[in-house]
């Protein structure tokens, strides 16, 4: 585990909380060791000093103490002191040492009061418990100390070592040397457990730092959500003679399409639709500035060819390398049911003549946004609609769904859809032209954004 992930707050607590957990364990332990040295003495008459009792009940007293230590600082989000975790887990250990050297039962033979004593096995619990510490370094140097504190206190109680004469030693004295292997070996296996457990702890800790941040992030994208959605219009716009309806569903929670519909300064109404490559957050910030580009230009030029120069041009500045949008501005007109077309880069336009029950489909007269400082456009197209007929503006999103098999919805069935629903209001005829692509999609998931605006010529209100 690198140093950050150990300095993060969340392997703080957990270590606090492994630590809490451990000393619980030892306290439990040592009061369980305590109660049976008096037992022992009391009911089977034992020799075992009883000031090893009391000495236990001492340790216990620390031990209280320093689990209250631990959870102040759980509560508190504070660190405890290095030095205080290590002496603490030394002198646990310290603890069966002394009891070997000071309080074993007289009874026992001096030759095998070392290896005799049920002080000794106290030693082994405690270097297991030392795991919970979750450092493998803490379960090593204990095991170390455990061995070398062992001999220290066989050393005292009289066992020594004769190397000249290794066979002549008796099997009590050869034990004490097996026991403290036995003591390192036993830190050295704690160390591996802690490893695992340290590896699975910092495992869960990393699974949740993620499952924070992307739940961070579909808030973040959520709220990014809400505020493109909001930028959409939320009123139809009044032109006598003509109803404009128009909708957006994004692929992800945000999206490079936008619609969008302003009054000018004439009285005429500007419908506008855009598609930013890609989708996304940074789509999305794409189409919203866009978007607002747009209203600016229109509200300063009348004449739509200008105001989509100048969109090209301020949007054109602002955009990352290997971005563009296409673009479709319809200058509505109750004079006549007049349409004035541009489109930079965006098509088809279809245009249905009810009349005739035809589709007429009209590609871009200039080049998308962005890809070059100048727009220089042809001339927009001039429509005058008679009653039924329509204007579609529709992004690929529509046209370009994939049905399991891989065909695309196609623009013959964006046409069948639109000419099916052509005797309904304009948001309706998006709503049906909606459900034919995902009828026909069967379940696939949509890949694009979907955006599409619809302006139909009705009766011209007295």
């Amino acid at each position: 585990m690198n140093d950050l992930q150990i300095a993060s707050r969340a392997f703080r607590t957990a270590l606090l909380t492994s630590e809490r957990r451990r000393i619980f364990g030892v306290t439990a332990f040592l009061l369980i060791f305590a109660s049976a040295i008096i037992v022992r003495g009391i009911v089977f008459g034992s020799h075992m000093s009883p000031w090893g009792a009391a000495f236990l009940f001492a340790v216990v007293a620390y031990e209280l103490w320093t689990l209250h230590k631990v959870s102040v600082a759980l509560e508190t989000g504070h660190d405890l002191p290095g030095w205080l975790l290590w002496f603490n887990i030394l002198a646990e250990v310290t603890v069966p040492v002394l009891g070997v050297a000071y309080f074993s039962s007289p009874s026992l033979a001096v030759g095998y009061r070392a290896v005799a004593t049920p002080w000794v096995l106290a030693l082994f619990p405690l270097i297991m418990l030392s795991v919970l510490r979750l450092n493998p370094l803490v379960s090593r140097i204990l095991g170390l100390v455990a061995a070398c504190g062992f001999l220290a206190s066989a050393y005292y109680l009289g066992w020594r070592l004769n190397l000249h004469e290794l066979r002549a030693h008796t099997a009590a004295e050869t034990a004490v040397i097996f026991y403290a292997a036995l003591l390192l070996a036993s830190g050295f296996i704690a160390g591996i457990v802690s490893s695992e457990v340290r590896r699975y702890v910092d495992a869960a800790l990393h699974e949740a730092e993620i499952e924070r941040q992307l739940k961070q992030v579909e808030h973040d994208l959520e709220i990014a959500r809400s505020i493109q959605q909001s930028l959409l219009p939320r009123m139809r716009p009044t032109v006598n003679g003509l109803e404009i309806s128009g909708w957006n569903l994004p692929a992800d929670a945000t999206g490079g399409d936008y619609f969008d519909w302003r009054v000018l300064p004439d009285g005429r109404v500007v419908v506008t639709l855009a598609d930013v490559t890609g989708h996304g957050i940074g789509p999305a910030l794409l189409a919203s500035l866009c978007r607002a580009y747009a209203r600016s230009c229109f509200d300063t030029h009348a004449d739509v060819t200008l105001a989509m120069q100048h969109i090209n041009r301020f949007f054109g500045e602002d955009l990352p390398s290997g971005k563009f949008a296409t673009f479709v501005a319809a200058v509505c007109s109750s004079e006549g049911a007049k349409v004035e077309l541009l489109s930079a880069g965006h098509g088809p336009l279809f245009v249905y003549t009810s009349a005739q029950d035809t589709f007429a489909q009209f590609g871009a007269q200039a080049i998308p946004l962005g890809l070059l400082p100048e727009l220089n456009p042809a001339e927009p197209l001039v429509l005058h609609l008679d009653e039924g007929d329509l204007v579609v503006l529709a992004t690929d999103g529509f046209f370009e769904w994939e049905d399991a098999s891989g065909e695309q919805f196609g623009l013959e069935r964006l046409e069948q859809a639109v000419r099916k629903a052509r005797d309904l209001a304009p948001e309706e005829i998006i709503a049906e032209l909606y459900h034919a692509v995902k009828h026909f999609a069967g379940g696939t998931e949509q890949i694009d954004d979907l955006t599409a605006v619809v302006i139909k010529r009705v009766p011209t209100a007295p």
